[in-house]
């Protein structure tokens, strides 16, 4: 089991999909603080609905980025958290707290890295006429949106969809693939070589992730490559 502690802004869909797979014994993981810089963040609501202890931390209190990361640190520390989840945090986090969780921080992003980082992603892939997107955990490093990729899964995008259709779409997808992303940590299974991250199997099949494309399309045809 892992100390997680997650960070979020604003509705806290993706903090809910993980309370609910911890709660369902699919993520071995206790949610130890949920920090937010929003006072009026519904995530803040759905921690305390679960019983998790949750501060909130307005930028306005601090002189810095940095000493704003410092109070971050802390509290994080102080709640013995060993793994940060970033879900809607919208802030970018300095050094301060890349040193204090090296390669410890988790985030998710609505597109196929390193396809379309930053705001206004599926926007971005309408306008680039691209025919899937999707979303992306990885390990936050100094760059934007730039770091190790854990685990991906695609959605096609329809000549119909709008930013907010696609959207929709590939939030089911993040509800689903974060908590995962999240086990494979919580299990020791994640190992680096370079920039890349390979997944250890495990003994147990129910541990394993699904093809993302069998999810979206059904079962493979007797034709397909196996």
């Amino acid at each position: 089991m892992v100390n997680i502690g997650v960070l979020v802004s604003g509705s806290g869909s993706n903090l809910q999909a993980i309370i609910d797979s911890v709660e369902a014994g699919s993520l071995k993981a206790s949610i130890k603080v949920v920090i937010s810089d929003n006072s009026q963040a519904y995530a803040i609501e759905r921690a305390k609905k679960h019983g998790i202890p949750s501060v909130v931390l307005l930028k306005k209190g601090y002189s810095s980025r940095e000493e704003f990361d410092k109070e971050v640190v802390r509290e994080l520390k102080e709640n013995g958290v060993e793994l940060v989840v970033m879900a809607g945090f919208m802030r970018i986090i300095s050094k301060v707290i890349l040193e204090a969780f090296p390669m410890r921080i988790m985030n998710i992003h609505p597109s196929l890295l390193p396809a379309f980082p930053g705001l206004d992603v599926q926007k971005k892939a309408l306008e680039h006429g691209v025919k899937f997107s999707g979303c992306t955990v990885h390990f936050v490093d100094e760059g934007l949106d730039s770091g190790p990729i854990v685990i991906q899964a695609a959605v096609p995008v329809l000549d119909a969809d709008t930013p907010e259709t696609l959207a929709k779409r590939i939030l089911a997808e993040e509800h689903r693939i974060y908590p995962q992303a999240i086990q494979f940590f919580s299990e020791g299974r994640i190992e680096f070589s370079g920039r890349r991250v390979s997944i250890k199997k495990n003994a147990e099949p129910s541990a394993t992730v699904e093809n993302p494309l069998v999810t979206v399309f059904g079962t493979l045809n007797e034709n397909s490559p196996p």
